[in-house]
């Protein structure tokens, strides 16, 4: 049977989520425990990469399971193989159409900046940060030219395998709690380092640099170089992925809000 699994894992201790031949990749660790449990080796998919440093809240993988298990054994069994650093959430039995990068129809994520002037010690590697103060409103009107089919060129990394930067964003929203600045995005799929590049973009017009109707002139260009440097990957993270409800997934997104965040 094909099962679906909800996963997190602190991007810091890995190399990103795909295999390497070292194994420093969250696919190996996670590969080797299921199939310590399958005793056979299994093949993971997950709903798209991660890069080194990234946070993840919700990644959703599947696997063909070669032996029938409870589904209680792909958790906690599977998490008793595992290093502290990534946890198997939930496990869900699901139809063999499912795939857990072709079906979702979108990803979403979170990043989390600490706006203060001392840069954070309990949050190092979990959270980036800028030292000048922000305009929250000016970053939340430039955020909104972000919003929509875009050729999104001018956020793209150079190494993006991507086949089109053609995009569709259908979240940009920005939060503050006092020192802590939440960007949510939401999208079909996204460029390689998009998102950190749109949040480099948006810090720029909030300490003054640009006006918010410079995000539309910079999406429009289409020219990377015009753009701000790639922002910190600390702060980021895969909250979320959506699918049909009919697959019947537990739960499909996660917010920070979940869990304690200094509010500075």
């Amino acid at each position: 049977m094909r099962i679906a699994l909800g996963i997190e894992y602190d991007g810091s201790r890995f190399c990103g989520w795909q295999s390497q031949p070292s194994g420093c990749g969250v696919q190996d660790v996670l590969e080797t425990a299921v199939a310590a449990m399958a005793g056979m080796p299994v093949r993971l998919s997950a709903a798209g990469r991660t890069d080194t440093g990234n946070q993840t809240m919700l990644q959703v993988v599947h696997f063909d399971a070669p032996v029938d298990r409870p589904l209680n054994a792909w958790v906690r069994g599977v998490n008793s193989h595992l290093a502290a650093a990534v946890r198997v959430l939930w496990a869900c039995e699901v139809d063999a159409a499912f795939h857990a990068r072709f079906s979702a129809r979108r990803r979403s994520y979170q990043y989390l900046l600490l706006n203060q002037p001392v840069a954070p010690a309990l949050m190092h590697g979990r959270a980036g940060w800028f030292h000048q103060p922000l305009d929250l409103q000016a970053m939340r009107a430039a955020a909104q030219f972000l919003l929509g089919e875009h050729d999104f060129s001018a956020f793209r990394a150079a190494e993006c395998q991507a086949k089109s930067p053609v995009k569709s964003l259908f979240q940009a929203d920005i939060s503050r709690q006092g020192s802590a600045l939440l960007f949510e995005f939401s999208a079909g799929a996204f460029l390689h380092h998009q998102v950190r590049n749109m949040v480099g973009a948006l810090v720029y017009v909030g300490k003054g640099s640009h006006p918010p109707g410079w995000m539309a002139e910079l999406l429009a260009s289409r020219d990377r170089t015009l753009a701000p440097p790639t922002f910190a990957p600390d702060g980021l993270y895969l909250s979320g992925v959506d699918y049909d409800p009919a697959f019947g997934l537990p739960q499909l997104q996660r917010r920070l809000a979940e869990y304690a965040v200094p509010s500075g």
